[in-house]
């Protein structure tokens, strides 16, 4: 009886860290605390290691993008990720590895790796493309649909051309693609997500998007949705918008891969087309305000 009696307080203390355990488990882990309590003391197969559980959790649903094949919403979770512009500023810049080093790397329209890997990297994520540039990725279908079958691509347009009644020319274009590349993973803008995109440009600015006469970028739907899914944002190649001002401007290509046309001479063109330009320039300012309130860096050139 009195050797029982030495070891109670052995076993209340037990208890005690076993329920102060379980405690610290729910507040780290709230929800997945029943499913761990179940499992206590169980060799079941459906239970799942409490340190698997800390470390992954559930990708999140963006349910304004659908995939064309299976009809289900967006999944993507990042850590740091890597937003490479399409602009001439990337070329000699040679931040090729710091790139691939992304937990998720992001492209925009037809923008190639191959043949520029030492500046802008080789891995592709997700590839945010124009209805105005599905032809392109066309031209060359191995290359965007098989030998990179890992990248996510996520395509915006207006409802002209992505409707899904077969009149949509764009969106049959991505379902034949989705049917010869059965392991592509392309996805489509909602119209309820470009509604929201609108919104957002005349709430940052001030002026309806149709009445202004402008179309958005490729890459305002690329940083709406990067912030949405990124803990944080390194853009490499986005100049400001003051940037075409200063006396120490680059002349450089509007793309990398393309030459001919000149990126500041472009910028303001189409910031000052009357109708059908984009205006990149107050897009950049409302990135800088982003930059703000989000962990958003731009880099190579860096913004002050």
């Amino acid at each position: 009886m009195a050797g029982v009696l030495k070891k109670l307080p052995a076993l209340a203390i037990c208890s005690v860290s076993v329920f102060l355990f379980l405690v610290v488990l729910r507040i780290i882990n709230e929800v997945n605390f029943l499913q761990l309590l179940s499992c206590f003391g169980q060799k079941s197969g459906r239970c799942i290691p409490a340190h698997v559980t800390w470390r992954q959790r559930p990708l999140t649903y963006h349910n304004g993008y659908i995939n064309i094949k299976t009809r289900e919403p967006l999944q993507l979770d990042c850590s740091h990720c890597a937003i490479v512009s399409n602009s001439g500023q990337m070329i000699g810049q040679k931040v090729g590895h710091e790139v691939d080093r992304s937990s998720c790397i992001w492209r925009m329209n037809n923008a190639p790796t191959r043949g520029y890997t030492e500046d802008v990297g080789r891995r592709t994520t997700v590839r945010v493309v124009s209805h105005t540039s599905v032809p392109l990725l066309l031209k060359d279908p191995d290359y965007f649909f098989k030998e990179t079958n890992d990248t996510i691509y996520v395509i915006w347009g207006p409802f002209r051309n992505m409707r899904q009644d077969g009149k949509g020319i764009v969106y049959n274009m991505l379902r034949k693609t989705v049917e010869n590349y059965s392991s592509a993973k392309v996805y489509v803008t909602t119209e309820t997500r470009m509604n929201y995109c609108d919104r957002i440009f005349k709430q940052e600015t001030g002026k309806d998007r149709v009445q202004s006469g402008s179309y958005l970028s490729t890459g305002w739907f690329t940083l709406i949705l990067a912030m949405d899914a990124c803990n944080g944002i390194r853009a490499y190649g986005m100049i400001n918008d003051t940037y075409c001002k200063t006396n120490s401007f680059r002349r450089v290509p509007y793309h990398y891969y393309e030459p001919g046309r000149y990126e500041c001479e472009e910028y303001i063109l189409h910031e000052n087309a009357p109708y059908g330009g984009h205006r990149f320039i107050t897009e950049k300012r409302v990135f800088a305000k982003w930059a703000k309130l989000h962990n958003i860096t731009f880099t190579n050139p860096g913004w002050s």
